[in-house]
């Protein structure tokens, strides 16, 4: 939990200065999801064509604005089950579509692929299974916001991965991190609910 409110705290230090100067635009929280969606599609597109580098500066973007629906819809008093429910939707999508993007790059421009579509495959597995258990868990009212590798991690993995992508094996690398993490995370939050129902 100590992680967590300070993830918190430092994307609130983040992102309020910017959240003030949205309010006075009326922009809603959701178009904000919409638009980080939108960018994370175009990097995705970029990640496909080869252009790893500015790909990872358009990731990191997609990853800000998702910070920021959040933080508006805090401060504007806008947080809506269904606001939620759609942030979480498109953030899986996101996620697995940047994954695909680097899948497709294995598959038609790499020139060694094999390494990088299996750590592909299971870095989609693994993130995708620790987001499906918080969302399992706090179906069932238990909370589970636990774990070491969360979304913004992985984010930022992803993107310095492709920041760096010039000097040879740091995608590899990269993808490697979110898979092993992410797995250990899932194990640390279903830990974490079995803590919860043993109470």
């Amino acid at each position: 939990m100590a992680k967590l409110t300070q993830t918190r705290k430092s994307a609130y230090l983040l992102t309020q200065p910017i959240v003030q100067r949205l309010v006075k635009t009326h922009i809603t929280p959701s178009t904000l999801t919409w638009v980080g969606f939108s960018i994370a599609l175009g990097g995705a597109v970029l990640i496909a064509t080869g252009h790893l580098f500015i790909a990872g500066f358009v990731v990191l973007t997609s990853g800000f604005f998702d910070m920021l629906d959040g933080a508006l819809a805090r401060y504007t008093n806008q947080v809506t089950h269904f606001g939620a429910v759609l942030d979480a939707t498109l953030d899986r999508i996101s996620e697995a579509v940047l994954l695909l993007g680097v899948l497709i790059f294995y598959l038609f421009l790499a020139n060694q692929p094999t390494i990088g579509i299996l750590l592909v495959c299971l870095a989609l597995i693994s993130s995708t299974l620790v987001s499906y258990i918080r969302a399992r868990a706090e179906a069932t009212r238990l909370e589970c916001q636990v774990g070491l590798f969360t979304r913004a991690e992985r984010v930022i993995v992803l993107a310095v991965g492709l920041l760096l992508s010039h000097t040879g094996y740091a995608l590899i690398i990269a993808l490697a991190i979110i898979a092993i993490f992410s797995f250990i995370t899932a194990g640390q939050r279903l830990s974490h609910v079995l803590k919860q129902t043993k109470k």
